[in-house]
Parts: C-alpha cells; structure tokens; sequence
C-alpha cells in the first residue's frame, strides 16, 4: 500500500508540476502581482482541478474518446483562455507600486475557468485513474483517496509554483526589468500551450 502511494504521489506531482500553461500562469502570476494577490488564481486552479478529478471518475475522458470534437472544442476555448491571462500578465502595470500591480491580477474565477478547460487535466487523471488507482477494499474508497491524494499533491506543487514566481518578484520593482520578464512568461505560457496542443 505504501508503495503505491509513493508511486501515485510521484506521477501526480510528474504529471501536474511540470512545466505547463498552468504552472507557467501560476509563476507568472506570483512574480507580477506577489503570492498574496496570485492566492485566489491558485485556488480557482485547484478547485477546477477538483471538477477534473470528478469529471474523470464520472467518465469525462470516455465521453471525449467517444466525441472528439467535444475535446477538440474544450480544448480551444482552453487555450483562447489561457491566450487570455497571458495576455493578462504580458501587460500588466509596470509601476513598482503596489496598487497599481494589482489592477490585472487574475482572479479565482480565471484560474477555475483555465483548468476546468484543460483538457490535459483531464487526461493526465485518466492516466492516474487508469494505472495507479489505490488498491482499497471499495472501488468507491479507491477513487476517493486517489482522488484527495491527488487533490494534495497538486495544491503542494501549485504552490511552489506560486511561490516560485513570488521569489521572482524583487526582478519586477524596475520597470522595463518587469517588462521584459512579463512578455518573456507570456510567451513561454504561450509556447507551453502549443507544446500541450502538439503532443
């Protein structure tokens, strides 16, 4: 049992920590705006990672695999979303003052919408639910521990994430500093998604 979940706190934390639009966003919001202000984003993210993790043991991911198209549409409004706060973030105020920073920092229902449009949340849990399911007695227990295991893991590297962006923040009291940093996670939250959207 304990092996098993070292290995499901490991793929999790391989499948949603690595360097994606929605880690990118989270860094990216926690160097422009500071971690206090990108709180609320973080939780919008881990509440739509909440509604993938229902949507996939409720049989999502085989409602995609049976209409495609279904995917193919989350999945561009996912992006256009996600174009959306990089947008956000890109030109955010360059004034080092403090009010002025928070003028466009992206919000809980920002970084719900985002994740609930992810269709790489929802594969990557179809990947957990299918091969690394808790053994428990109930098949209803399994999926509720793997899914609050899951659930853990993401708030916990989402957060590093943030902070991460957060130690970035003193880069950002210079304002064409700032500026170059903000442009450069954009385009690398941009270059992430098309990266999502090829693979």
């Amino acid at each position: 049992m304990i092996e098993a979940v070292i290995t499901l706190i490991t793929t999790t934390a391989l499948l949603l920590g690595s360097p994606g639009p929605a880690p990118l966003a989270l860094a990216a919001t926690g160097a422009t705006h500071g971690i206090k202000k990108g709180t609320p984003f973080l939780c919008g993210i881990l509440l739509g990672l909440s509604v993938a993790i229902v949507g996939t043991t409720m049989g999502l991911a085989s409602l995609f695999a049976h209409w495609p198209e279904l995917q193919i549409t989350v999945q561009l409004l996912g992006a256009a979303y996600l174009v959306y706060i990089a947008f956000k973030i890109a030109t955010a105020p360059v004034s080092p003052n403090v009010n002025a920073s928070s003028v466009n920092a992206p919000l809980l229902k920002d970084g719900f919408i985002l994740n609930l449009l992810n269709p790489k949340a929802y594969a990557a849990f179809l990947a957990i639910f299918s091969q690394f399911i808790l053994p428990l007695t109930s098949e209803i227990h399994s999926y509720i521990a793997t899914g609050i295991i899951c659930l853990a893991v993401a708030a916990i590297v989402d957060t590093l994430w943030l902070c991460f962006g957060g130690l970035l923040r003193p880069l950002f009291q210079h304002p064409r500093q700032a500026r170059i940093l903000r442009i450069l996670f954009a385009i690398l939250m941009i270059f992430a998604l098309v990266w999502a959207l090829i693979r």
